[in-house]
Formats: structure tokens, C-alpha cells, sequence
């Protein structure tokens, strides 16, 4: 579905909901009912989702304003001055829990240790205020709402003061606010749990004015988060945590090769099984057919699963090779395509110097702590959805279509998830339409209550949809000052966006740009980037940051190459490639240098230094590390990272991200990490064939933040790509060769 289709689906959605039954559960109540429950309950901003849809039916609302710019659907506070912030994204570790609350509660002006925080849902008020889609993704959570944020925050203030100026009979011009409550002349105060009934029924103001940097007492401050405590204690309940009344758990067997399908199914076996429920056949993604078995529980369901006699067809699918498809890769890397970049390439036959150099990156899995999950509870004419999703909207879309219902008869409860690094943010929405063709089948058999559908960590690992496999090739000439005059690059791999509502607008000429960024950029070299998209019977998507997971390595371990080459500092030589064009990354990298003692502190004996700078979803992240080689293994030591990321909203949290981030940017260095095929099947099943760092790879990090007043850019992902790159260029100062392929190969 189209993103113009979707947003025109909305409206629909809307008015299903009003006219549903007034004595329905889900339903919105009317204004009348609505204030008949304040009184009751002591409601007040924000109490439903839907709320804004009674303030236009009343016009409280400002005419022009849209719904993701109204604060009832994002703040509610409680009688005793709680505030609750609602989030217009999936919460799965980045902190946007914490981080949007403390942008919203800095202009309202709110008692911190009474804000609180709540997921959203696929309602249209949580689109993303600038792609006008629900999204989680790219790292535009704290980027594309800060403002939104900080308007709604003034917004409801504004209310507030209005209500207590009614209140009190006084100008608004008369009232100030602080910590939670409204101070008037004479010594008049207010809480905001007092005014904030009143509040709600007054008009919206379209326009507000927002604080000046300067006055921030929130943003800016590190603070710990809403969800420390409930994570670091076990109390966080996830997707994979949901319990309701009558429910039970479906696993799905999968063919072996993507998109086969079934000759034939013996489930005797599998219906004796104690616990039981049904067997059934349910389409897969990509044209594949699965068997799902539904049972009380997970242990029940997966021994249902384990006694199937399965037979698969899978002569018509492509049966992947990857040791074939490299050989592949190399013969295409050769041949003409289409080109990202276009410049003279005569000057490599008459460079004083040539590089030659070919990468190989494998497939990535995700393997994210928490696995898929999705529950789906199937009412007479709507459903019910609880899930960790990136794309809510899209996802609900998707299990319309398979349930036979409207978007607007879907409702999508978002849950906190356990790590996703891209996998919940699938176009196809994958899990999502397997978890409602089980519930849809399970139907058909006479089971009628919520089918939570689950993945094992076998099911992730080989289910499909990993970072591309890559292979870059460049051929280099330059002098001997190490200016480039020539660079002659072919990069080969599989389009993520093909085939996605995203494909229009991330395409062009034939390249997906994802599969380029951060190629060349902020270098000024003569570039000629040639791309090709292969289509291969594996399914693909974005992995925590997204080409800059290859192309970031390319480029800083080439750049090191040349300085090395030249006799030159790999960090003198990066800032003078900069030139005055690049302030933030010589920003992020000279703080590193700064606060790592490079150049000035002796290392101890086997050491190296190893440095990378990469830009990536707008936030530039320097590396500065020390390395070894120990017993013909290459091992981290330290990392002190500079992070330019204009306005840091809660430092810890960047700080986290980066550590984090870190880590993960290890995995893709370390024996093991990688996803290769045999015969079209995955040979990986589990963290014992598919490794990550354990408590002993883990090395001692610093994170250094640029000071900015500037709009902040994102931080989910930039503090990932630079890391191998720096860790594989201080390996090559020890050994004197570079390293080409991830994970690390140094034989």
C-alpha cells in the first residue's frame, strides 16, 4: 500500500471508531460520556488516544492543526500531577522512553520525577511528523520530533495557564510556570493535576513560542531512564510477555529453502501431543507454505512441531550457494552497471601509486534478545494486534489485507521490544501477517481466542531477512602527498528497498541508496562508484545502521591504506582531507584524539592505534582505539569515541547507544559472524554457529560528546559503523596487511 493510499485510509479509520457501540471496550467514548468519566475517574490531558477527535468535533481544537501536533493524544495528567507521555515510536532499547518525555516535559514545564511514559499505537496522532508514516527507524525518533515534542509540551502549558488565568480571573500575561504548577500573582499556585480537567476543554493554541536553549533544565541533563529500574529488575513486560484470557501459543515450521512448499504433512504424531490444539497449513512470506501448531503452551507447541513428517518441494526456488554466489558477485563487479558517481578515470594509468583492494561482507542476522512475536485476538468485524513493531502502520495495513478487515477495524498496540536493529521494521511485515494467518486458520479450526504466535532463536536465525551479502572492488591512484586522482569502485549486492512502499523514493537510476551511503562523503575524491542489485532467493533488510555497515569500512581502511602508503598520520591526513568543509567531523575526531592521549600516551608493549570517523543518519562518530594481536587473534582493548550529534537531549543515553553500538559494530569482527548458505539453506541455527561478543570480548570504552546547541541529529545507529574499521586499521599497523573482509580473516 502506498504511503498517499494509507494516510487516505485514516479518516475511514476515525470514523469506524466513533460510530462503534458506545458500551464497546475500545471504543471512543462521546465528549458527553468522556466528561461524565472525568468526574469519575479524575481524568484529564490525553486520557484516550482518540480524545482529539472529541476536541475537533467541539472546535477546541485549532482548525489547522494536524493530529500528531495535539497534545490529548500525547500527555495525560493524573489528580496527583503525574504526567504520562505517550510515545510515537517503538521503545526496543534506544531510549526514546526517556528522550521524547524529557523533550515534552522541558516546555511544559513538568516535575521530572512525576513524568512517566506509555507506547502508542498505529493511531494516525503517532506518525512520524515528517514522513507522515508510523516509523521507527533510521534513527529519526529524537530527530524528526523534537520539535513536535517541544510543541506539545508548550501547547498543553499554555492550556494550563489558561485554565488557572479562568480560574483565577487574572491575565494569562500575569502567570508563570514551574515544576508542575502554575504560579499566579498574590502567591496563587496551582498544580497542574488541579487545572488540567479545565485544561482539556479549552481551545488549542496553533502557534506557540518555545523556550530558548539557554532556560533548559531537562534537555541536555543526563538522566537515567524511565525504564532502568523495570529493565535492570526483570519487571518490563515485552511482546513476548503477553497473557490474556483463553490464549494460546503457535510455532510454524518452516521449509528449508526459502519459498517451498509442502508435498505432504503426517501430524498424527504432533496431535497427540498433550497440550495440542491444532495443526495447520498457513502461507509464508514469499510464496513459501508452513505448518503452524498451536498448543497451550510454547513448550507444547514446539514438541507438536518437533513430531511433524514434513515433505518439501522446493524445485522451483533458487537454492543459494554462497561460496557460488561470491563467484558470482566477483564476475558482476566486473561488468558495467549503473553508476552512482561519475568521474575521469585516466588518470590511474599513469598514478605514481595504485591500490588494489576487493571486500567481502556476509549476510547478518539480527538475532535480537527478544525473538519475534506477535499476539492477535480476532473480534466479529475488527482485531486486535500486540507487537514490537518499527511500523505500526504499515503493519496493521498488512494484517487488514490477511484478515479480510479495513485498516481502520485494526488496532495495533505497541509493545516494548527486546532489540530489533531493523528485523520489526519489515515492508513485507513478515511476523506480523504469519502471526494473523495462524489466528485466521485457527479460527477456521473452532479456536477463537488470542493466538500468540512465536519465533525460537532457530526460527530467527534462519528466517530470513539479514543484512545483504557484499563485495566491493576499488582500484586507486595517487601521488605521493596522498591526494586521490582516480578512485575506480564497483560495489555489488542485493537491494533492501526493492519491492518496498520505500522503493520509489530510495531508487534511482537503478541504485538503491542504501546500499551507497556513505561512499566517498565527506572526501573530495574523483569517484566513479558502479552499483549492481542482484536478485537472490534470500530475503534482505536494513541491520542496525545500513550500508554504512560495509561502506563505512571501505573507506576508512582505504584512507588508511593511502596514509600508510605515503608515509603520512592517518589522523593528520583525514583532517587535511576535510579541509574547512567538514567541521563536525573534525570536531568528533580531534576529541577523540584528545581525550584517547593518541600520539602522546606510550602504549603498552603489542599494542597499536587504530582510528576511523564516519557520518551516518546525520551524526558524525569518531573512533580512536588500541588493539593487539594475541596468539594470532586480534583483541580490543580501548575506545575513545568523539561524538558530534548537535544537541545531546540526554547524554546517557548517547552514551549508552554508542557503548551499545559499540559492541555490536565488534560482532561483525569476530570468527563467526556471518550468515552463509549451502544448497539454499541457511547453515546457522543458533548463537553456537552464529557468535556475538561474550563478557570476555568486551573492552573499555569512552564516550566523548561535542557540545552544540544545534537541533540534535540521530544516535541509534551512527556509533556502529566506524568501529570495525578502526579496530581492523590498528590489526594492520601491527601486522602490515590490511584487512578486506568482515569478520576479520587474518591468515
Amino acid at each position: 500500500m502506498s504511503n498517499k493510499t494509507y494516510q487516505n485510509e485514516l479518516p475511514r479509520a476515525l470514523q469506524h471508531i466513533l460510530e462503534r457501540e458506545p458500551d464497546n471496550d475500545h471504543a471512543t467514548p462521546t465528549r458527553r460520556r468522556f466528561l461524565k468519566m472525568v468526574g469519575a475517574g479524575g481524568l484529564a490531558l490525553g486520557a484516550f488516544p482518540h480524545l482529539l477527535m472529541a476536541q475537533q468535533d467541539t472546535g477546541t481544537a485549532a482548525p489547522t492543526l494536524k493530529p500528531t501536533q495535539q497534545p490529548s493524544a500525547f500527555v495525560h495528567i493524573a489528580p496527583s500531577g503525574e504526567v504520562t507521555v505517550t510515545i510515537n515510536r517503538l521503545e526496543f532499547g534506544q531510549g526514546v522512553q526517556t528522550g521524547l518525555p524529557m523533550i515534552l516535559a522541558e516546555e511544559l514545564d513538568a516535575d521530572w520525577s512525576l513524568v512517566r511514559s506509555r507506547n502508542g499505537s498505529n493511531d494516525v496522532a503517532y506518525h512520524d511528523p515528517l514522513f507522515g508514516i508510523h516509523l521507527t527507524g533510521g534513527s529519526t525518533a529524537i530527530k524528526h520530533s523534537y520539535t513536535q515534542y517541544r510543541e506539545l509540551g508548550a501547547r498543553a502549558r499554555a492550556m494550563l495557564i489558561a485554565a488557572a488565568a479562568e480560574r483565577w480571573d487574572v491575565d494569562v500575561a500575569t502567570l508563570r510556570t514551574e515544576t508542575g504548577m502554575v504560579l499566579g500573582p498574590e502567591g496563587r499556585k496551582a498544580g497542574y493535576g488541579e487545572l488540567a480537567q479545565a485544561a482539556m476543554a479549552l481551545p488549542v493554541p496553533e502557534t506557540v513560542t518555545l523556550k530558548d536553549p539557554a532556560q533548559f533544565r531537562i534537555i541536555g541533563k543526563a538522566t537515567t531512564r524511565i525504564d532502568a529500574e523495570a529493565k535492570s529488575s526483570g519487571k518490563q513486560d515485552f511482546g513476548i510477555d503477553m497473557h490474556l484470557p483463553g490464549q494460546l501459543t503457535a510455532v510454524v515450521a518452516r521449509p528449508p529453502v526459502f519459498g517451498g512448499k509442502l508435498t505432504s504433512v503426517d501430524d498424527s504424531a504432533a496431535r497427540a501431543v498433550r497440550g495440542v490444539k491444532a495443526v495447520l497449513r498457513v502461507a509464508l512470506d514469499g510464496g513459501g507454505q508452513g505448518v503452524a501448531v498451536v498448543a497451550d503452551g510454547y513448550w507444547q507447541a514446539t514438541q507438536g512441531r518437533d513430531a511433524l513428517k514434513l515433505q518439501w518441494d522446493t524445485t522451483s526456488v533458487e537454492k543459494v550457494d554462497s561460496e557460488k554466489q561470491l563467484a558470482q558477485y566477483r564476475e558482476l563487479a566486473g561488468q558495467p552497471g549503473p553508476r552512482q558517481f561519475e568521474a575521469d578515470m585516466s588518470p590511474l594509468a599513469t598514478a605514481p601509486h595504485q591500490l588494489e583492494a576487493e571486500f567481502i561482507f556476509p549476510y547478518l542476522a539480527h538475532a535480537a534478545m527478544e525473538p519475534l512475536n506477535c499476539t492477535v485476538q480476532l473480534g466479529q468485524d475488527d482485531a486486535q494486534l500486540w507487537v514490537g513493531t518499527q511500523i505500526p502502520g504499515t503493519d496493521g495495513a498488512a494484517a487488514a489485507r490477511v484478515l479480510g478487515l479495513q485498516p481502520e477495524q485494526v488496532q495495533v498496540h505497541v509493545q516494548t521490544a527486546g532489540g530489533g536493529f531493523g528485523r520489526r521494521g519489515v515492508g513485507t511485515s513478515d511476523f506480523v501477517v504469519m502471526a494473523c494467518e495462524v489466528a485466521n486458520a485457527a479460527r477456521t479450526a473452532g479456536l477463537n481466542g488470542p493466538i500468540r504466535t512465536l519465533w525460537s532463536r532457530e526460527d530467527d536465525i534462519k528466517g530470513g531477512y539479514y543484512r545483504p551479502m557484499h563485495l566491493h572492488r576499488a582500484r586507486i591512484g595517487f601521488d605521493d602527498q596522498g591526494k586521490v586522482l582516480a578512485w575506480e569502485h564497483a560495489l555489488v549486492g542485493q537491494s533492501i528497498v526493492a519491492g518496498t512502499l520505500f522503493e520509489a523514493g530510495m531508487i534511482k537510476n537503478g541504485i538503491d541508496s542504501t546500499a551507497t551511503e556513505g561512499m566517498r562523503d565527506p572526501y573530495p575524491l574523483p569517484m566513479q562508484l558502479t552499483v549492481h542489485h542482484p536478485k537472490v532467493n534470500v530475503p534482505v533488510l536494513w541491520w542496525r545502521s545500513v550500508g554504512s555497515t560495509h561502506t563505512a569500512f571501505v573507506m576508512e581502511t582505504l584512507i588508511d591504506d593511502i596514509a600508510r602508503a605515503t608515509r603520512q598520520d592517518p589522523v593528520a591526513y583525514r583532517m587535511a582531507l576535510f579541509g574547512d568543509q567538514s567541521p563536525r567531523h573534525k570536531a568528533a575526531l580531534q576529541l577523540a584524539v584528545e581525550q584517547s592521549g593518541y600520539g602522546k600516551t606510550p602504549l603498552a608493549d603489542g599494542r597499536a592505534w587504530g582510528v576511523a570517523v564516519h557520518e551516518s543518519f546525520s551524526s558524525v562518530v569518531a573512533y580512536v582505539v588500541q588493539a593487539s594481536v594475541q596468539d594470532g587473534k586480534p583483541v580490543l582493548h580501548r575506545a575513545t569515541v568523539g561524538v558530534h550529534c548537535n544537541l545531546a537531549v540526554n547524554p546517557r543515553s548517547v552514551q549508552a547507544q554508542v557503548q551499545g553500538a559499540a559492541i555490536m559494530g565488534l560482532s561483525m569482527c569476530l570468527p563467526g559472524a556471518a550468515i552463509t548458505l549451502k544448497d539454499g539453506q541457511v547453515q546457522q541455527s543458533n548463537f553456537g554457529d552464529f557468535s556475538v561478543p561474550r563478557i570476555t570480548d568486551a573492552f573499555d570504552i569512552d564516550v566523548h560528546i561535542v557540545p552544540s546547541a544545534q537541533p540534535p541529529t540521530g544516535m541509534g545507529e551512527p556509533g556502529l559503523p566506524p568501529l570495525a574499521p578502526a579496530f581492523a586499521n590498528a590489526i594492520a599497523s601491527i601486522t602490515g596487511k590490511s584487512i578486506r573482509n568482515l569478520p576479520f580473516q587474518l591468515d
